[in-house]
C-alpha cells in the first residue's frame, strides 16, 4: 500500500534548509502546555546553539513558560521568518518537538553557556545574572520542516546536528 502522507523522510537539501532556519534564528516560538488549564500556550523567546548545537535560551522564573517547563518539559519551538514579499506560507519553517532542561545556576554546565550565549547574544549579559534567569537547553526529540507548498519532511534530531 502507498503512503498518502505528504511528509517525507528529509533529503540532504531539507536537511541544509532546517539546519540553516536553526543557525540563523535570533528568536523562536516557544510552546508550552499551561500547568493549571494543561491548554497549549505560545510565547516568543530568544534562542541560540549550545556548544553542542542543541538549541537553547535564557528565560526568566518569573515567565509563565518557564513554570511550564518545570512542570512539564515537553515543549515546541517554531522558527522561520516569512519574508517580505510573497505569501507567508511560501517560506520555509522549522517546527522543533524537545524537551527543556532548565541548568542550574550552581551547576557545572553553567558558566560555559553562559560564555557561549553572551557571545551569540551581548545585549543579554544586562540581565543574564539576575537571579530569577537560567538557561535551557532543548533535547531535540523530532523535528518537522516547511519548506514551502509540498515540500513537507519529517527530520531527526541527528539532522540538525551541525
Amino acid at each position: 500500500m502507498v503512503d498518502p502522507s505528504p511528509i517525507r523522510p528529509a533529503d540532504a537539501e531539507a536537511k541544509d534548509t532546517a539546519r540553516a532556519l536553526l543557525a540563523a534564528a535570533r528568536h523562536a516560538a516557544l510552546g508550552v502546555l499551561d500547568p493549571a488549564s494543561r491548554a497549549p500556550m505560545l510565547s516568543r523567546i530568544a534562542l541560540a546553539r549550545a556548544p553542542d548545537g542543541r538549541p537553547m535560551s535564557l528565560i526568566s522564573s518569573l515567565a509563565a513558560h518557564t513554570a511550564a517547563l518545570a512542570e512539564d518539559p515537553r515543549c515546541s519551538l517554531l522558527v522561520g521568518e516569512p519574508g517580505a514579499k510573497g505569501d507567508p506560507l511560501t517560506h520555509p519553517r522549522l517546527t522543533i518537538q524537545a524537551r527543556a532542561a532548565i541548568v542550574p545556576r550552581e551547576s557545572d554546565a553553567h558558566a560555559g553557556l553562559r560564555a557561549h550565549y553572551l557571545a551569540a547574544r551581548p545585549r543579554a549579559a544586562l540581565y543574564a545574572d539576575f537571579t530569577d534567569f537560567a538557561f535551557v537547553v532543548f533535547d531535540v526529540d523530532t523535528a518537522f520542516l516547511n519548506a514551502g507548498f509540498g515540500k513537507a519532511f519529517t527530520l531527526a534530531a541527528a539532522d540538525l546536528a551541525g
